[in-house]
């Protein structure tokens, strides 16, 4: 992830105060644990400026107004406290060449300066102080004590300091190129890694910027360097300076991700939409593939433990299936008492159903009633056993299905590129949450009312609209709630995978081309993915119920239509 570099923090800057000062301060929100959200209101409207101390996604820009959620925090409520109702009257950078910002509070613009709200932007140390006019921290977001740093501590009474200088020098317009080269040529390494180490303010973007528009690769080294490649990398330090100092900027997007502040476009876009977009995107990426990787992990788990069960209830039920065989053998012995004699170990009688000849063997110490009992003893065990072993073996066969299904939700959905895709996985964790699959602090209180996930969309050939789950919730709500009377429903047979509706105005019918589309689609978004083909069924949804207490996503069918789909045939 790109970080928040000196040149973004000052662009940004200058941005903020262009639109933002002065701003009387309305409301304070805590969204999470790393992000504050000031709602500030200006003759131009109301904005929400974001403030996040995220150790990889630290960063203020103006955004979207903050998700509502139950969670509460301590720190934003103090931040109000003090700046409630206060005007925003400026933003400094308050020491050179340092990823720091200090938002400036006063009655109103004029007045002096009552409380400082330091922003700091500096990767996994980044943290937001609320400082009074006295220079005392009042709160911080992060406190930092004596035990976890000698150099600067950042507590509630204590003076607020600002954060150590780096040593590298200073850039300046006025340095000669001679000097400039000098101090990079000392110690020969590769140009990219070299201006990080001896100049401040730079990061691994802006150096990339600069070895992009000076056409040199980063890890070329300083010592082989000709002294035209040094030229043409001089010239845009050059211009790098130049517009730090006149505070102009270039906002873009760089094709394959990232942003750049320095490099010449024909339309720059807004600085504040490019960094919050960047970094929200960025961040929830972050997060999709964490959870992604939590629940995969927690499925497999889970399956593995179902799988031996299933397959220990299996065996115990092969075992019971002779269950009838010691019956008709003690039957056998019963009707062929005169034949017994004390001491046998065995007796061969003839089978009541087939005439064959059946051996049976016999406990020398006990009567032949005795064996008897024992066999129908052992017949009743075996019939028991079956009966007990058989809900059992339903309800773990159920459970197998329903993980199953989630399994091959959360699998589906790839990649993350879109807010969908983290909404959707979201879902699906919540659902193992309220399944008791994963702790209950896991479950994100949002809501969902605001946020909710659309289905995945085709479109047949003929035009008919197709609808496609991407987890349980949205399965249960193509099924029995956006499905109508008109339309069709196909799921693989047997296997796991989405609902997928088919989509048809009254008095509509689909043909040929259009069923066999939306089965291919079936069989694509489900376990059958990799097959040749696989057997889907489609029918009417008022033929689909849904079992009293059954899982979410989990339905049963009837007067079904199989189809031989072909998942190899969708282009997703």
């Amino acid at each position: 992830m790109q970080p928040v570099d000196f040149t973004t923090l000052l662009a940004l800057r200058e941005d903020l105060g262009q639109i933002l000062l002065p701003a009387r301060l309305e409301q304070v929100h805590q969204g999470d644990r790393y992000t504050l959200y000031l709602a500030l209101r200006t003759l131009q409207g109301r904005r929400w400026l974001t403030l996040c101390w995220h150790p990889q996604a630290a960063r203020i820009c103006i955004g979207e107004a903050p998700p509502k959620q139950t969670e509460v925090f301590s720190f934003g409520p103090q931040v109000w406290h003090q700046l409630g109702s206060l005007a925003l009257v400026a933003i400094e950078s308050p020491v050179p060449w340092e990823r720091v910002l200090d938002l400036q509070f006063a009655q109103r613009p004029g007045d002096p300066v009552l409380w400082h709200l330091y922003m700091e932007v500096m990767g996994k140390y980044s943290n937001l102080v609320l400082v009074n006019q006295d220079l005392q921290i009042v709160t911080a977001a992060y406190q930092v004590g004596q035990r976890q740093t000698r150099l600067r501590m950042v507590q509630t009474g204590s003076a607020y300091e600002f954060p150590p200088g780096p040593k590298q020098v200073a850039p300046s317009l006025s340095e000669a190129i001679d000097r400039w080269q000098e101090r990079l040529n000392l110690v020969p390494g590769p140009i990219g890694k070299t201006l990080i180490q001896v100049y401040r303010g730079l990061g691994v973007s802006i150096v990339g910027d600069l070895m992009t528009l000076s056409d040199l690769d980063p890890s070329l080294l300083t010592n082989v360097m000709t002294s035209t490649q040094w030229q043409r990398l001089f010239e845009q330090w050059q211009q790098w300076l130049l517009r730090l100092e006149q505070r102009q900027f270039c906002p873009s997007v760089i094709e394959g991700g990232g942003y750049s502040l320095i490099r010449p476009t024909p339309q720059p876009q807004p600085l504040q939409t490019i960094i919050q977009n960047y970094y929200v995107q960025q961040f929830d990426g972050e997060i999709y593939r964490q959870m992604q990787h939590q629940i995969q992990q927690k499925l497999v788990g889970l399956l593995g433990k179902l799988y031996v069960k299933r397959d220990l209830f299996v065996t115990r039920l092969s075992a019971s299936d002779g269950s009838e065989l010691p019956r008709n053998q003690a039957d056998l012995l019963m009707a062929h008492l005169h034949q017994y004699k004390p001491g046998m170990t065995a007796i061969t009688l003839e089978d009541f159903t087939t005439g064959e000849p059946t051996t049976i063997a016999l406990a020398p110490d006990k009567t032949i009633i005795q064996n008897a009992q024992g066999l129908y003893k052992r017949h009743q065990k075996l019939k028991r056993s079956r009966q007990a072993i058989e809900p059992l073996l339903a309800e773990v066969q159920a459970e197998v299905t329903y993980l199953e299904q989630v399994q091959i939700a959360t699998q589906q959905l790839g990649a993350y590129q879109t807010k969908a895709d983290l909404l959707a996985l979201e879902e699906i964790r919540d659902e193992l949450v309220l399944a008791g699959h994963l702790p209950r602090n896991d479950l994100r209180t949002k809501d969902r009312k605001a946020e909710t996930t659309p289905p995945r969309q085709y479109h047949s050939p003929s035009g008919y609209e197709i609808l496609i789950g991407r987890n349980n919730r949205q399965n249960d709500q193509l099924t029995f709630r956006s499905a109508t009377d008109y339309d069709l429903w196909f799921h693989t047979q047997e296997i796991p995978g989405s609902h997928v509706l088919l989509k048809l105005p009254p008095g509509a019918a689909a043909d040929q081309t259009d069923l066999q589309f939306t089965a291919d689609l079936a069989a694509f978004y489900s376990k059958a993915r990799e097959s040749d083909q696989a057997p889907v069924v489609y029918t009417r949804p008022k033929h689909l119920y849904k079992p009293k207490g059954a899982k979410p996503g989990m339905v049963i069918y009837k007067q079904e239509t199989v189809i031989w789909a072909s998942p190899q045939r969708v282009q997703p």
